[in-house]
């Protein structure tokens, strides 16, 4: 048979091609189904070799010039950006993620050490007859001083010009904290004593402002109480996502060091996703609403309302379930 024949044989394959293809020109993917999708795949290299065919035995214009068109058009529509599936990424964000975190024991080991740690120090630094000295050891005297100092009155007296300056100091800050914890991780002993280090710092501080014989510390909790919940969870997912990483290199299953890294890294994704968004809330409030001369109770709400938020994403979304 001639070249021009076996392509005129073809062309009802080039007019099926084409009619799929004004299908998916007009976004109605959703009404192919696997099937079609499969003989589009199929029709579409069939294509792409007459176009070789017709171009090498130089067969009349036209015909060379309708299959540069029509692979051109099945070439976009199998290449396309996907769009935006609202229901796919419902189904990620508040199924897929949430269980995710919830069962990644490397989370589950950098909340048992972080909160363990926290109010171990708190309790040793909240009873000066337990333990006299151990505030000092552990923040030294020239920062109880500052703390002091920078607690000493009452909130609400900065310009709110500047709140917004200090949101983004404390995003800066707060992200510094998470990717040194996250980094740390990689290497998995040094991120467990970064962790451990955050975890008893902050612990005898909360604990030391908690004396009744420190005055300074009724505006240090006014202060901290708000933005709280949201900050000391990410410090504690952004350990966790660090030690996610260090395993992936440390138990390989049978994969390269390289490739195991590469699959631990998407797997970790969720948590740093999750660790942006709350350094960014945690910072947001700390920046607008946690300075101010706002009533207590008022503050103590938006802790109560962030950590019921936590609480249903992380467990109650994150509970396995069949």
């Amino acid at each position: 048979m001639k070249v021009a024949e076996l392509l005129e044989s073809r062309r009802r394959n080039w007019k099926e091609l084409d009619a799929l293809c004004q299908r998916l020109e007009q976004r109605r993917r959703g009404t192919l189904t696997p099937l079609d999708m499969s003989r589009f795949a199929s029709l579409y290299r069939a294509a792409c070799a007459d176009l070789a065919l017709a171009d090498s035995y130089r067969l009349p214009q036209p015909t060379v010039n309708y299959l540069h068109r029509l692979v051109g058009r099945a070439h976009n529509q199998l290449y396309r950006s996907r769009s935006f599936e609202f229901a796919h990424w419902k189904q990620v964000m508040l199924t897929e993620v949430p269980q995710r975190i919830f069962s990644d024991r490397c989370v589950q080991l950098a909340f048992c050490i972080f909160w363990g740690c926290f109010i171990a120090s708190a309790f040793l630094a909240a009873s000066p007859n337990l333990w006299p000295e151990y505030a000092e050891q552990v923040l030294s005297a020239e920062q109880i001083a500052t703390l002091e100092e920078n607690f000493s009155e009452q909130l609400g007296g900065r310009r709110s010009s500047m709140n917004s300056l200090m949101a983004a100091f404390y995003i800066h800050h707060n992200t510094g904290i998470g990717l040194k914890c996250f980094a740390s991780g990689l290497l998995v002993v040094p991120g467990l004593l970064i962790l451990l280090f955050n975890s008893v710092f902050l612990g005898a501080a909360f604990g030391y402002m908690a004396r009744p014989d420190v005055p300074a510390g009724v505006n240090f909790f006014e202060f901290v109480t708000a933005h709280g919940p949201f900050e000391l969870t990410a410090i504690v997912l952004s350990a966790g996502a660090g030690l996610r990483l260090g395993m992936g290199w440390l138990r390989t299953n049978g994969m390269s060091r390289g490739a195991s890294l590469r699959k631990t890294a998407q797997e970790a994704m969720p948590l740093v996703g999750a660790v942006m968004l709350l350094f960014f809330l945690a910072a947001l409030i700390e920046g607008f609403i946690s300075p101010t001369a706002l009533p207590y109770p008022f503050k103590a709400l938006i802790a109560i309302i962030s950590s019921g938020l936590l609480m249903f994403y992380f467990i109650v979304l994150g509970y396995p379930r069949n």
